[in-house]
């Protein structure tokens, strides 16, 4: 990895007895794409703030472009670009007034921005959307624009919390290709997703949390390799949770390294897929889906199942 741009190391912060993050440290590089997942309250969202120097941390520190947050906090934000899960548009300002707004609170000439709106524009794909207002646009398009005001300070580094949250598949593959040509362009990403495909599309590293702790971190394919068995298969439809419990059924559970339920679908987690596949054959009446483990698998073993409510 590049010399870090960014970095945090032993966060922690409380609330109340609750310690929402516990003990965090991870690093950016420059061009670099870090990804944060973690199921709802792991302190994805918690760590952002600190990071943007919105709440400080009980311990810890963090640096940034060789300055110190909160001390060099507004320093530190000149290079900042951030995408908060909110829309956070003015609407009674068009999609160029917003961008022209947001640069003055940089305090770049009003020249710089006029040149740069255009640009802006065109990257968000909403040249010819320049004189509406954030009413008028649909979800992708409010996040583009989101996107591009982020972009307007010319930042080292983007802050990005769940962007693609709410939008349709095709407005996210929008979304993804922006977000791959600022990451060709130098720039660093820190993001957050609960999208898993997203995560390992964009990311070059993720850092996996839970309960406000790092349980791991490293490359998405190299974690998949290390904590799952290669193939996945799952099986579903009328009698597929008997082949799970059923006592009858042991011997092809046996050909499985680790047998998980999740529904109705019970997944077969195994390094040979075909004595597997050969067995399910006999049930005629399931059907199953044979597939390599995939950042979801890595994401539910790690941090279950079990669906969290916010907070």
């Amino acid at each position: 990895m590049s010399a870090s741009l960014f970095a945090c190391d032993n966060l922690v912060k409380r609330y109340g007895g609750n310690t929402v993050v516990d003990g965090l440290s991870f690093s950016i590089g420059a061009g670099e794409c870090l990804g944060v997942i973690g199921p709802n309250g792991a302190g994805k969202t918690t760590t952002i703030r600190m990071c943007l120097g919105l709440i400080a941390p009980d311990a810890g520190r963090i640096t940034a472009f060789g300055l110190d947050m909160p001390r060099d906090a507004l320093a530190i934000k000149s290079q900042l670009g951030v995408v908060s899960q909110m829309d956070t548009l003015d609407p009674d300002f068009s999609c160029a007034e917003n961008l022209q707004v947001y640069g003055r609170y940089f305090g770049l000439p009003a020249a710089t921005i006029r040149a740069r709106i255009p640009q802006l524009l065109d990257f968000a794909a909403l040249s010819h959307k320049a004189e509406a207002k954030p009413g008028e646009l649909s979800g992708g398009m409010k996040r583009r624009l989101s996107l591009a005001r982020a972009l307007v300070n010319d930042p080292r580094l983007l802050m990005l919390d769940e962007p693609t949250t709410g939008l349709d598949p095709q407005a996210r593959h929008l979304m993804w290709e922006r977000l791959q040509l600022l990451l060709q362009q130098g720039k660093s990403i820190l993001l957050t997703t609960h999208f898993m495909d997203e995560a390992e599309r964009l990311c070059s590293r993720l850092l996996v949390l839970d309960h406000g702790r790092k349980i791991a971190e490293g490359r998405p394919r190299e974690l998949i390799a290390q904590h799952l068995e290669p193939d996945v298969i799952e099986v579903y439809g009328q009698g597929a949770l008997e082949l799970a419990h059923g006592a009858s059924h042991a011997p092809l559970r046996a050909l499985a390294a680790r047998v998980e339920v999740s529904g109705e679908t019970v997944f077969f987690y195994t390094a040979q897929a075909l004595p597997l596949l050969a067995a399910l054959n006999e049930h005629h009446h399931l059907r199953t889906l044979h597939r390599p483990a995939n950042l979801e698998d890595l994401f539910l073993k790690l941090t279950g199942r079990q669906i969290r409510e916010d907070g």
